[in-house]
């Protein structure tokens, strides 16, 4: 359980005022229906931040155990420090917009995780806990919570939320996984 939540916090804050937020109110101002936009989000998460989740597990394999709590603490920092940056919307036309809104969501969605920071997180935080399922669950959900509001709200809610206090919020959450994750091996030692 504490994979899942972790993940969940992590990323839901992680998301806030991120490229793949502003992908959903890009697409919900382009198509009407909410639902096939959810639906697409959802999909695109779990296939995405399933073969991140899986990759940061395999790669916790080949690392030598005591060296891992040190690489997965300075990566949280990284992680924190990257969170501060603000993300910018680049999600001018695209060819898959004439696809329908699953779709083009399903597609557009995926694309922008690669190589985003709430995949680096995935990643992370799949190399941290052994419950890989848990984690991939607790990003999904936390990708959701944080893009269903902007879908239903759109507009409004961008203009009120203040996004370098939740950029900063999500900065210290990672912080402290890094402080937990390094204080759990001395305890553990």
């Amino acid at each position: 359980m504490e994979a899942f939540l972790a993940s969940t916090a992590a990323v839901a804050i992680a998301e806030i005022g991120d490229k793949t937020q502003l992908l959903s109110l890009f697409l919900v101002v382009r198509y009407s229906k909410r639902l096939p936009i959810i639906l697409g989000i959802f999909v695109a998460t779990v296939l995405n931040h399933a073969l991140s989740a899986w990759l940061g597990a395999w790669i916790a394999r080949f690392i030598p155990e005591a060296w891992l709590p040190w690489i997965l603490a300075a990566s949280f920092v990284a992680i924190a420090a990257w969170l501060l940056i603000p993300d910018k919307d680049d999600s001018e036309d695209s060819r898959y917009l004439g696809m329908g809104a699953f779709l083009a969501t399903t597609i557009m969605f995926f694309l922008a995780e690669i190589g985003d920071k709430t995949q680096i997180a995935t990643v992370v935080l799949a190399a941290r806990f052994t419950e890989t399922l848990w984690v991939i669950l607790g990003t999904t959900v936390g990708m959701l919570i944080a893009n269903i509001p902007v879908i239903m709200a759109g507009r409004w809610l961008m203009e009120r939320l203040p996004l370098a206090t939740a950029r900063i919020s999500a900065s210290i959450l990672f912080l402290v996984l890094a402080i937990v994750t390094v204080t759990a091996t001395f305890m553990n030692s």
